[in-house]
Order: C-alpha cells, then structure tokens, then sequence
C-alpha cells in the first residue's frame, strides 16, 4: 500500500456533481497533489533543505581511510557530500582512486593539500552526528594555486571540488579542513628564515610537466606581477611555455624596454633551462620579500623567460641519461657523455640553431649597395619554400616579431664562452673568421657583462672545453669561433631590433643534480646584471606635431650603419656606450630631424625625444627600403602557426581528442570512467 502525502497547494475549484467530483479529486491526488516520499540528497539533508529518513540521517562513524587519515578530525559519515552512500562505495569509486595517485600525477604539485580538499568531500567531517561542509574560501585558495597543475597534465579540474557546489561560506558554520596544515607550513617557514630573504629553491632537474607547473604556480603566486603564456607548440603538441614579469604583465608599457631569455634550444643543453626554471622562482620570491634590486629590474622592464625551446629534444636527452644510470647498464658513462648529439635535435630531427633565414648571407652579399638597409632584412620567400621551418623556430620568429625586444641571451652548453654575431662568416670560404657586426662595440660589452659577472667565465684560469678563450676573457665572435648559417642570434639582429648573445655555460651539457646549486651561484649574478644592461645607451618617443607616437621610424646613429625602429606607441631603445653620438629620427612621409646627444658615463639611459613634421611624401626609388612591419603575408606566406594550432573535428564538428597519459590509471580497473577529468569530453 502507497502512503501519500498532500501538497497544502493543491486545490480544486470546480466540480459538476458527486460523482465528477470523486473523479476530479482520484486524478488530481495521483497527477498533482500526492506525491511519494522521495529521497533527500545528501546536499540537501546538510543545508536543511529536508529532512531525511531516520535511517539515512547522519551517524558518526570513525575515520578508517587510509588516504585522508591525516585529516584534522576523526569521524565521518556516510553518505558524503557527492552521494556515495557507503565505504564500500567510495573506495570504488574513480574520485577517491584520483586521491589515491594524485601525488605522482601531480610529480608532488600541491600536496597534500589537494588530497586533504578532496577527504572533505568524500570523507567529510561529522560532528554531533551532523554533517559539516568544508570552506568555500579553502577550496577557491587551492583552486587558484593548484589548477595550474591539472592544466599541466592536460586534466579537468575534478567535478567534486567545485567550490561553488560542494563548498559552503563561514556563515553556514563551515570549517577548515586544511587548518594544520597551513600551522606546520608556518612553523616550518619560520624556522627556515634567514632574516627576512629566503628564496626555497629545489635544485633538481625536472620533467617537461613539473616545469610547466612551476612556472603556473609560480605565476599564480606572483600574480600582480607576472603571467604565463605559450608562444606555440612543438613537433610533438608541447606548450612553449613562457614566463614574464612585469608591474604591468600583459602589456607594453611606454618607454619599458623588454628583454627575453631562451633557454634549452638544444635539447641535450638542459643547464640554462634549469636556471632559467629557477630565475623565475627567485625573482617572484625576491621580489614579494622586497628585494629593492629585485623590485627595480621588474618594474622597469618586461622580462619574459622560455626555459626550453626545444622539450622534445629534452625528452629523448633525460631519458638517455636515466638508462646509463641503470645500475645493470654495463654500458656507464655519466652525465658528461650524455651523447652529444642525443636529444640536440627536435622531434624532426631538425638543429633549432641552423633552422631561421639566413638573413646574413643577404646582408654580406648586399652591403656594397649605398642605401642598402642593415637592419629588418625581410624574410625572403625561397626560406618558406625550400626549407623545412620547425614549429619551434616558427614560433620563436613571431614572438621576436611580436615584441620589442632589446636584448636577448640564449643559454647554451659544451663550452664556457659567450658568444655574439655575426655567426656566419663573411668569407664563405673561412670558417674562423672575425666577422664583425656595425654594433661591434655594443654587442662586446654586452657580452662582457655577462661574462664578468659570472664567477669564472673571464678568469685566464679557467680549465676551457676545447676551444681557446683565455685571452679573450670569456668573449668571442661567433664566426671566430666556428661559421654556421641560420642562427637565432644573426636573424634577432637582421630583422629586429633585438641584441642576442650565446652563453656557453660549461663543458658538460647535462651536468649531475649536484652542480645545479653551484651553477645557479655562478649564474646568478650575470643573469640579472645581463637584465640590467639593457638600460644602457637612450630611448624615446618620436612623435609628430599633434603629439601622436609614429611607429617604424628608424634612429639612426652616424657611423653605425644599423637602425632601429619605433615600436606601436613611437617609443624606442637605442643601446650605445658613453660618447658624443650624432642620432637622427626619420619616417616616411615626415622630415628627418638630427640631434647631437652627449652620454656621460656616469648616466646609465638617457632620454632623447624627436617630433617630426609632416612633409609631402615623395615616391621612394630605394629598392631596398625597409618593408612595412605589420606585413604579415610577406613573412607568413602559409599561415603555419594557425594551423598547427587548430584542432582535430570529429565527423560531426565535435572537438575529438586523444585521451591523455594519465587515462590508464583508471581505465584498467573496471571503474566508472571518469570522463569528468577530460578537459574536451
């Protein structure tokens, strides 16, 4: 027999005799106004919303799981938050298994404070034989620290830690579950602190995931001053992932130079990612505990830092020197034969550093013609149709077009030297040939200070690699050195307006975990008196009559036959050394106006603006003029870089993707699939 229970809102209003009315109160009872008695959700019990049945109402119960025993509380309840309404029952299910291997999914990122999140749903507190719900503020601080790694991993935020659902504010009587937590993080950061400025480094290598997710969490802790950014994807769908600091990140603030760092071009030279990994971590730390040196680098310059340009190749290199340490390896040979050629390649197999136009072949077979430009060299099109162009170098060359970059060091390895151009000799018949830029004298003192920054890079001393140094104080001119064609360095040069030095860091390319920390000390210095080199020389606004910023014009320096051009707003940076310096702005269809600016050495930057009056535009016969900048066809005739960034469609337009590494852990166990972690399900 069915019990009903009568809706008080149900009522009837009309009937046309006895036997009408029996009818019409028989169907409405069973249509609308009865109902059986339904379940209450769990949800819905915890918040009052209705009362459950007597057997299903809350009992304490102690806490026996083995993955959320170090809850702050001893005594749950079932059924939990999200339904399950026995341990049995959870212990099956594809949430607690996620709880179970989220450390090693993670490589250790926020833990444990993510388990503990997810025991206060599945496992949440009882007290009083009443169910308590955890904080909503505690879920939104983990989420905004820790979503960074799921996005690492190509994972779903998982559905049972929606803050907004499963989660209650202080006024609902919530509780903390990650209170004694947070009171050992305190007293442990206590005891570690120095006076005041401390920088917690882990100083080991780490895989392609762990970087991605230092550098999001990095970014998440140092918001306000820095953000992450993938410039492109790799041969194989990797991010790279760029980080960049900035009292303004985001955006090109007038007048801020900005700077990047590259680092892992080839992927068996894993020392300049690792310290490129830690720079980003000691200039967030430095700066929130008021490193005043620190604090003036970022808020006057934009520095952006892409630790591995190459994380295919890094790859194949990590995982030829975790088998020769395999202890029945009989085949040992340590990390300083890591093979020199595994893992230097892309996944195409393609040298980064051999990949970009080779712009100087053009300058050196054009530089006798009088009006011929040295500077922003177009990209001829016989390099997009003769040339295999790897997402990586692709992605690189936009970025370099996307920023006004002024200067720029790649980190290298295999010898302790910094590098600078030209790199392709200006003899094709020599391969060691000093092969001067017109910046000579620029690119040498920025090499310089590098290179005497560093602990022994420009000591006589030094035990070298090879190669011959010592009189030259850790400095040398590419070509000098060896001649190649198609370098990152020599294209930054000709077509932007951006300065690049090579760093050779040492000898060894994949140097043991015990030289990270003292090469981080070597290092470390020369990275930031590097940053700030690059308020050297002046910088400006070229505007026009009415105030308005002119971009392209080019600064001219007499003398050194290579300009630079404004950036979007009219602002530019024009390195030079102390000196009497005749400086000329110009734009096509204004008159040219010529300045003589004294730099004392005693003044780092100084500011010199132009305005230029507006003249009519006579038609320019110089063949070799400098092409419009934003002329995008001309540098992208087919449009790479939005292809390899669109995604596979399924045959009825749906997003279709392949399931990720981490699948396995639960699609093997016979569970419920938990489609929820996929990010395109």
């Amino acid at each position: 027999m069915i019990n009903f229970v009568r809706r008080s809102d149900c009522h009837i209003t009309q009937f046309m005799d006895s036997k009408m009315l029996t009818v019409l109160i028989l169907l409405s009872s069973l249509a609308t106004c009865w109902s059986v008695p339904r379940r209450c959700t769990p949800e819905e019990a915890a918040i009052g919303r209705c009362r459950a049945p007597a057997e299903e109402r809350p009992q304490c119960m102690e806490m026996v799981l083995g993955y959320c025993q170090d809850v702050p509380y001893s005594h749950t309840t079932f059924p939990n938050i999200v339904g399950h309404r026995s341990r049995q029952d959870l212990e099956m299910g594809a949430e607690y298994l996620l709880l179970s291997v989220i450390h090693g999914l993670l490589n250790g990122e926020c833990s444990p404070d993510i388990r503990l999140l997810g025991c206060s749903v599945l496992a949440p507190r009882c007290q009083d034989n009443k169910l308590m719900k955890p904080c909503r503020s505690s879920c939104e601080m983990v989420k905004k620290s820790c979503i960074h790694a799921f996005e690492a991993i190509q994972m779903a935020w998982p559905y049972f830690l929606d803050c907004d659902r499963f989660f209650v504010g202080d006024e609902e009587g919530c509780y903390d579950p990650l209170s004694e937590l947070r009171e050992k993080q305190e007293v442990a950061f206590a005891n570690m602190s120095d006076g005041g400025i401390f920088t917690i480094i882990q100083f080991t290598y780490h895989t392609n995931s762990q970087m991605f997710s230092i550098l999001k969490k990095t970014a998440s802790k140092c918001s306000h001053i820095s953000q992450t950014y993938s410039i492109g994807r790799s041969v194989e769908g990797k991010d790279l992932l760029a980080i960049e600091f900035s009292d303004n990140p985001g955006q090109h603030e007038l007048l801020e130079p900005e700077i990047k760092l590259i680092g892992n071009m080839h992927g068996n030279e894993v020392l300049g990612r690792q310290l490129l990994i830690y720079l980003a971590q000691y200039l967030c730390s430095e700066y929130l505990l008021g490193n005043e040196r620190i604090q003036t680098i970022i808020n006057t310059t934009r520095i952006h830092i892409l630790p591995s340009m190459n994380p295919d190749g890094y790859e194949i290199a990590a995982s030829e020197v975790a088998d020769r340490n395999d202890p029945e390896n009989i085949y040992q040979e340590g990390h300083e034969y890591n093979g020199w050629t595994s893992g230097r390649a892309n996944a195409q197999n393609l040298d980064l550093n051999r990949n970009f136009p080779d712009l100087t072949s053009i300058f050196y077979n054009r530089r006798r013609f009088r009006h011929f430009r040295s500077d922003h060299i177009p990209i001829p099109e016989s390099y997009w149709l003769n040339k295999v162009v790897a997402p990586e170098t692709y992605a690189v060359m936009k970025w370099i077009r996307s920023h006004p970059f002024v200067i720029s060091a790649s980190l290298h390895g295999g010898e302790l030297v910094i590098s600078y151009p030209f790199d392709l000799s200006r003899h094709p018949q020599e391969e060691r040939m000093f092969s001067p830029t017109p910046d000579e004298q620029i690119f040498k003192q920025l090499a310089r200070t590098y290179a005497d920054a560093h602990a022994t890079m420009s000591n006589n001393d030094t035990e070298r690699c090879g190669a011959s140094f010592a009189s030259k104080g850790g400095i040398t001119n590419g070509a000098q050195w060896y001649s190649f064609a198609g370098g990152m360095s020599d294209f930054n040069y000709l077509h932007s307006n951006c300065y690049e030095i090579t760093v050779e860091l040492g000898c060894d390319k994949f140097p043991s975990e015990v030289e990270l920390y003292p090469e981080w000390l070597r290092n470390k210095e020369a990275l930031l008196s590097f940053m700030e080199f690059v308020h050297r020389g002046i910088k400006g606004i070229v505007k026009d009559e009415h105030g308005n910023g002119i971009k392209g014009a080019t600064i001219t320096v007499r003398g050194v036959r290579h300009d630079i051009t404004t950036a979007e707003d009219g602002d530019y940076w024009r390195l030079l050394n102390p000196g009497v310096h005749i400086v000329t702005a110009a734009a096509s269809g204004y008159s040219k106006v010529l300045k003589r600016i004294h730099l004392p050495r005693n003044i780092q930057v100084g500011r010199v603006d132009f305005v230029l009056k507006k003249v009519p535009q006579e038609p320019s016969l110089d063949y070799f003029n400098i092409p419009e900048l934003d002329n995008y066809e001309r540098f992208d005739p087919f449009n790479q870089f939005e292809q390899s960034s669109q995604r596979e469609l399924g045959e009825n337009g749906e997003e279709r993707t392949e399931k990720p590494w981490w699948w396995a852990y639960f699609s093997q166990l016979g569970i419920s699939a938990p489609t929820w972690l996929l990010r395109n399900y």
